[in-house]
């Protein structure tokens, strides 16, 4: 599927039925795969550095660089940052530092961005799917007039046109759906965190630091950032970074049922996460609902009691290291891509879970003296 609807403008490829893999001329300048690097008071948001780990894998088999482009303050350690971008797979950074620069707002950093590509011409550019890269890439997109791939959940290079093939759910998760921007450069896409794995940092790697100046004044922005005030909820809820999560369904039946969930989690030390209809229906904070609409986990153990295993639901948890599914229906989607599956009732099953779980960790408890 050629870019369309979502990737304006909507110019169609020369050739036979508006599909051409021969890229334009003009657009064969541009190469190497960027990562923006999200970074707030102090820290680099961690779904920056699963981006570059992705970039280095489309960068080696295009055969070109991987960059990380840091717009910030003065006064902020983007130096740190970039170093550090290095040893997740970056072989060289772009900074620009500008006072207009302390804290994200859209306009300094859509030029910022822009500035660059247009000055640099990179391939492929992409960003987390975060309340800040959302913002930044949709803006950045219309300006430079490419296509852009929101939420994507697969990045690969295609093997015969070379263009970025960025997967994304459509049709309310129903499909996936594969797209390409084949008359347009740069690529842009946007990844939600936790869906690409972690790279390893390789702290023996180093790359190139290139400055560049935004040329921008505080009275030419219109939009003034007065003060933080910081989420008191932040952090409470924290399923993308859970090691054990137990999600439940409306398989479950009611919220009564549903604290069954609650009571295996605390046993094992994790969080409790939940399907649309679950949080939909008023069971749970919007917080927990795992899916395509919700949060992307990556956990060591995913226990998924009284769900179906919609594709909705599964875009947000097949990448869990092991899955545990339990349903009456043993037709269940879920039990297609589950690692154990457990036909039976879960209001009997997590108990038993919860019970033999908590024996176990009690037996290896260090006796007292």
């Amino acid at each position: 599927m050629t870019d369309n609807a979502q990737n304006a403008p909507a110019r169609k490829p020369a050739g036979k039925g508006g599909r051409n893999l021969e890229l334009p001329e003009h657009l064969k300048a541009y190469k190497g795969v960027w990562v923006f690097i999200e970074h707030d008071r102090g820290h680099v948001h961690s779904v920056s550095w699963e981006l570059l780990g992705e970039a280095r894998k489309l960068a080696d088999t295009l055969g070109s660089k991987v960059a990380g482009v840091l717009l910030g303050g003065p006064d902020e350690d983007l130096d740190r940052f970039a170093k550090e971008a290095c040893t997740y797979g970056a072989d060289l950074c772009y900074i620009v530092r500008d006072p207009v620069l302390k804290g994200y707002r859209n306009e300094p950093f859509t030029k910022g961005l822009t500035d660059l590509v247009n000055k640099y011409q990179p391939e492929i550019v992409l960003l987390g799917a975060t309340t800040m890269g959302r913002d930044l890439a949709g803006s950045v997109a219309t300006t430079l007039a490419t296509g852009l791939t929101a939420d994507c959940t697969e990045l690969r290079i295609d093997p015969a046109s070379k263009a970025l093939a960025a997967t994304r759910p459509t049709f309310g998760g129903s499909l996936l759906c594969t797209i390409m921007t084949l008359a347009y450069r740069p690529q842009m896409a946007t990844v939600r965190p936790r869906v690409m794995a972690m790279p390893r940092a390789d702290a023996s790697r180093s790359g190139e630091v290139i400055e560049d100046s935004l040329g921008m004044v505080e009275t030419s922005i219109v939009t003034k950032l007065l003060d933080f005030i910081p989420d008191a909820s932040t952090n409470r809820i924290n399923l993308p970074y859970a090691d054990v999560i137990v999600a439940g369904g409306k398989g479950l039946k009611n919220p009564e049922n549903f604290r069954l969930c609650f009571e295996l989690a605390r046993v094992l030390g994790g969080e409790v996460g939940a399907t649309r209809p679950v949080v939909q229906s008023g069971w749970v904070e919007a917080e927990r609902q795992v899916g395509q609409t919700g949060k992307t986990v990556r956990p060591k153990l995913y226990i998924a009691a009284g769900i179906s295993g919609a594709i909705q639901h599964r875009v947000g948890m097949e990448s869990a290291d092991v899955i545990v599914a339990i349903n009456t229906d043993a037709n269940a989607p879920i039990f297609d891509f589950a690692h154990i599956g457990i036909v039976g009732n879960a209001m009997q099953v997590l108990p038993a879970l919860t019970q033999a779980f908590a024996e176990h960790l009690k037996a290896r408890a260090p006796k007292a003296a």
